[in-house]
């Protein structure tokens, strides 16, 4: 694994759109309309998340580049990137959508606040390559995750708003301790890797 750093432009488009690809069935986007109707929405939101994680130096990739992830240290979340990506968001997400997006978010963001109050690596993200898939690379990600928590002796946590994710990390060692349903009926799924 190594941190995605130095890149061109195009590069870091390249992987936007990997990643927004495979964030469009999320059920987080779910004020976004049906899949179909939302990818254009989801693409833009992701490319603008996928730039903030890479400007934080969050970003991770396989050394075949077929598979990324995203951590940070809740200690060590640089502010600049993250203010540029609330305000681009305002901007690419029309205002109603948008309002009622952030109204759920809110209503499912609490679950990990357990952990939140204790030094963290989150997981931002998790993304393989569709033709990897079923090869273990997530788990490799995870594995990563795992490795990245335990040279600083904190608590992994990552959310998901999708079932299927939600089991397999529980399959890869993971704790499922909270789940939260937000009014339009979207689930986020808080777990922990507390180490060994």
């Amino acid at each position: 694994m190594k941190l995605v750093e130095n890149i061109s432009k195009q590069k870091l488009k390249e992987i936007s759109n990997l990643i927004g690809e495979a964030f469009v069935t999320n059920e987080l986007f779910h004020e976004f309309g049906t899949v179909e109707e939302r990818k254009d929405l989801v693409m833009k939101y992701m490319d603008i998340y996928v730039k903030c994680v890479y400007e934080s130096k969050s970003l991770y990739s396989s050394d075949d580049e077929n598979a990324y992830i995203g951590l940070a240290y809740s200690d060590c979340k640089p502010m600049i990137p993250q203010l540029k990506m609330l305000v681009k968001l305002i901007f690419a997400i029309p205002y109603k959508i948008n309002k009622k997006f952030l109204k759920h978010i809110s209503q499912i963001s609490d679950g990990n606040k357990k952990y939140t109050k204790l030094t963290h690596l989150e997981i931002l993200m998790v993304c393989v390559k569709k033709e990897c898939q079923g090869q273990g690379r997530a788990r490799e990600l995870v594995e990563f995750a795992k490795q990245k928590a335990l040279e600083r002796d904190v608590p992994l946590l990552f959310d998901t708003d999708m079932k299927e994710y939600a089991d397999i990390y529980q399959h890869f060692g993971c704790k499922l301790y909270n789940e939260t349903t937000a009014d339009n009926g979207v689930t986020r799924y808080n777990l922990v890797w507390m180490g060994k």
